[in-house]
């Protein structure tokens, strides 16, 4: 699996519930909060990419309320936004390209 980015607590819970919720082939946990107005060192808004068989057969907004309810401590308490990919090991292997977080509005 790969695992890049992670740092921090939220970032390291997020990684570990993620990892143990869906046996992921690869995975990304980019705290993305110092694009936004937030303090320095803040954990307040990140970016996931997750390879996984789990999501087989299932649509993309199953597969992102599977991650939400796998995080719904962290998003009630302190995480304001996730950006969520996920993806089949096959939909990965084809080269899927993850989009570019859009710059913050604020």
């Amino acid at each position: 699996m790969s695992n890049t980015h992670a740092q921090g607590t939220v970032a390291n819970t997020i990684t570990q519930k993620l990892t143990e919720g869906f046996s992921p082939t690869h995975l990304e946990v980019i705290n993305e909060s110092n694009r936004h107005h937030v303090p320095p060192n803040s954990e307040t808004h990140f970016k996931v990419v997750l390879v996984s068989e789990l999501f087989d057969g299932l649509r993309l907004l199953a597969r992102h309320r599977l991650v939400n309810t796998h995080l719904a401590h962290e998003l009630a308490n302190g995480v304001h936004a996730l950006s969520i990919h996920t993806f089949t090991q096959s939909e990965w292997d084809a080269n899927v390209q993850v989009p570019n977080t859009p710059n913050c509005r604020g």
